[in-house]
């Protein structure tokens, strides 16, 4: 028999799915009124999706990638794709893996830029670009990029955080 917690967990995700539904089906049917006024310069696909994962506090974290962003309640068609990315901590590295299909290893640019792993890709057919919040400070120097069958993997090991030295006073 579930405990009335359980209940409370399971009922809140049902919110959050049924919240999440009705968000997409409402931009859905933006996007759809503005193509047909012409809103959009020419054909382009329309890439949306999300994944839930469980946040550390218990509650679920929803990621938004594709190229339709929001602005208020209004969907905008980009030509820059956000890509699915996952974030992996463990021991003294962080590893991001991004989902680019359709581009070259040439096309990629990965830079680090404090906190920040900054990633994009150009090709003549597909256009991506993110901007990842890593979860600690890392060595640049130690950071590899690794690209095959559309997903880069960038692998850094994190700062060493000494926890300082005591200095004898003469």
């Amino acid at each position: 028999m579930p405990t009335k917690k359980s209940k409370d967990i399971f009922s809140y995700f049902d919110d959050l799915v049924r919240q999440i539904e009705e968000e997409f089906e409402q931009m859905e049917r933006e996007f759809f009124k503005a193509a047909e006024k012409g809103g959009t310069t020419g054909y382009r696909p329309y890439v949306y999706g999300f994944k839930v994962t469980m946040g550390p506090d218990g509650k679920p974290v929803v990621e938004e990638f594709g190229n339709v962003k929001r602005i208020g309640n209004k969907p905008l068609l980009t030509e820059e794709r956000e890509p699915l990315v996952d974030v992996i901590e463990k021991n003294d590295e962080i590893r991001v893996v991004v989902e680019v299909p359709g581009v070259d290893k040439n096309d990629i640019k990965v830079k680090i830029n404090g906190d920040i792993l900054v990633i994009s890709a150009n090709s003549q057919d597909k256009k991506y670009y993110k901007e990842v919040e890593l979860p600690a400070a890392v060595d640049e120097n130690s950071a590899k990029a690794n690209y095959k069958n559309g997903v880069l993997e960038v692998v850094m090991k994190k700062k060493v955080v000494t926890t300082g030295k005591d200095i004898k006073v003469e």
